[in-house]
């Protein structure tokens, strides 16, 4: 239920940036959305703390709650992001951002993603997983924002929107580069030994988590060693989070591997 509020509310800030980008031709950003994804984040991580409590373990470590947890991350981050920004944000970035969390709590709510409240199997009963899950997750959620800005600057032709559009694209892919690094690839492995006995296996979700970093390592790589910068960084960082997507969604439910429960 509390999770069902919180789409409902995220769903009407969404309604609202649609009014205002239609009313106001996408120049400025709505008064009043951001203060509802707020609320909303905090409605998600509060119903991840009810799960947890019940379960007695930190409940982030199946379909439902990861995505739950992963959609809360994103409306904080939007959410901050706007109140720092205030009339500089672009409204479709805010937008763009709002649709994914919807996408991602209306796959939450589908039968892909059992909303039963279970203790997990003893291999995820680890802290280094709720490190490795939580820092992932906490990082893809600046990549979503760094995606959006991708899709906005390859559509948008004015030359000083789109400066200040790359801009915002490279400062929330560098903030969640070093995030995620720690989550998926440094305590991902830790408890890779804990739970299985060895630091890295060439698991699916192992391979495209590292699939994954390659690709943001050559975004970051080719802006601050090559000086790239436009198009060709528009279209790595959304083949970086398409490859996030996957990471998740495709492995989980197309490919087999010891990540497979998850």
């Amino acid at each position: 239920m509390i999770s069902t509020i919180a789409f409902v509310i995220i769903c009407a800030a969404c309604i609202i940036q649609i009014v205002y980008l239609i009313r106001k031709g996408g120049e400025k950003p709505d008064p009043l959305s951001h203060y509802l994804l707020l609320p909303a984040a905090i409605l998600l991580f509060t119903d991840i703390t009810i799960r947890s409590i019940k379960i007695n373990f930190v409940a982030i470590t199946n379909t439902f709650e990861s995505l739950v947890f992963f959609s809360g991350v994103i409306s904080l981050v939007l959410s901050v992001y706007r109140l720092k920004s205030r009339e500089k944000s672009p409204p479709s970035v805010l937008f763009g951002g709002t649709v994914i969390i919807i996408i991602f709590l209306a796959i939450a709510s589908s039968p892909l993603a059992s909303r039963e409240i279970e203790p997990p199997i003893p291999a995820l009963q680890s802290y280094w997983l709720v490190l490795h899950v939580a820092f992932s997750f906490i990082g893809e959620a600046f990549f979503v924002v760094g995606f959006v800005a991708a899709i906005y600057y390859l559509t948008n032709k004015n030359e000083d929107k789109r400066r200040s559009i790359d801009r915002l694209m490279y400062t929330s892919i560098a903030i969640g580069y070093p995030i995620f690094t720690a989550g998926a690839l440094i305590f991902g492995a830790i408890w890779a030994e804990v739970a299985w006995g060895r630091y890295w296996g060439w698991d699916p979700k192992e391979t495209w988590a590292l699939i994954t970093w390659l690709v943001y390592t050559a975004y970051l790589h080719t802006r601050f060693v090559a000086k790239f910068r436009g198009k060709f960084s528009a279209i790595l960082a959304i083949v970086g989070f398409l490859a996030t997507v996957f990471t998740f969604f495709g492995v989980n439910y197309l490919l087999s591997g010891l990540h497979s429960y998850a």
